[in-house]
């Protein structure tokens, strides 16, 4: 067990807006009642979302905080030391979830994850996680951590729907975290989407957000204005079994996160 508990829905940080955008993004996502926050160094804004989390009224213990490190950073030493500068940026003395952004350019399992198992052990985490892995590099990471997989960050949304991740996530009992779970809006016009929405009068958005929670996947959408409180209402939106069905039915598949260092893109 990992004793990792996190809430029905995240937010995220990922995307071009500048610094002072997200410090008040941020602010006003954990007054609107987000308590899960979400960043890394390839985002280049832990510093903007570190002034968010001072500048909000919520005590710093009562976010869940998630960083992730650079896949060029991922030499033990490098680890070491930018995990260290990413607490500097975010103005913390540790975060809860620390992950491995990419299992790709300087990762190295039998190299790179010890040293994430030795900032748990010096408490500058609380919990190892990894993002963008495929189940064999999941395989092998559990047998080099002496840490828990507390998560896994994918993409998974309607359209990618992960569910060979989502069934090991339970078999391993670790939680399956979502970025881009509205396909960066590029599935919103999707037509059983719409159908739903409709049916229950919410946005498609808030129906994508649902159908994550529905199947224990915690969504971390990144969001501005009046789409932040939009989103976190998702949590109320009840979709019974015949909602759910049309949607797992879809046949459509679509990535809309795809670099090249993608482990699914490996021969």
């Amino acid at each position: 067990m990992t004793n990792l508990d996190l809430p029905a829905i995240g937010y995220g940080t990922s995307g071009d807006e500048d610094g002072d955008a997200w410090t008040d993004s941020v602010a006003t996502a954990l007054h609107a009642g987000y308590r899960h926050v979400d960043t890394a160094q390839m985002y280049e804004n832990e510093a903007a979302v570190g002034a968010g989390i001072e500048r909000s009224d919520v005590d710093r213990e009562d976010v869940v905080l998630a960083t992730k490190v650079h896949p060029e950073n991922l030499a033990p030493d490098d680890v070491q030391r930018t995990a260290r500068e990413s607490l500097d940026r975010l103005g913390v003395e540790s975060v809860d979830m620390l992950y491995v952004h990419w299992p790709a350019k300087a990762y190295d399992a039998e190299a790179t994850l010890p040293a994430f198992d030795e900032l748990r052990g010096d408490g500058l985490t609380d919990h190892v996680c990894l993002s963008n892995f495929t189940p064999e590099l999941l395989d092998e990471a559990r047998d080099v951590l002496d840490a828990p997989i507390a998560a896994h960050q994918v993409e998974c949304h309607p359209l990618l729907p992960q569910e060979e991740l989502r069934e090991y996530a339970k078999q391993h009992d670790h939680t399956l975290v979502a970025y881009s779970p509205l396909g960066r809006g590029k599935i919103l016009d999707h037509p059983v989407l719409v159908d739903v929405a409709e049916k229950h009068d919410v946005s498609t958005a808030q129906v994508c957000l649902a159908w994550a929670v529905e199947h224990d996947v915690v969504p971390i959408p990144k969001s501005t204005g009046d789409h932040i409180a939009d989103n976190l209402d998702a949590t109320t939106l009840e979709l019974d079994e015949e909602d759910l069905g049309v949607i797992d039915d879809i046949e459509e598949r679509r990535r809309v996160i795809d670099p090249e260092m993608g482990p699914w893109n490996r021969d």
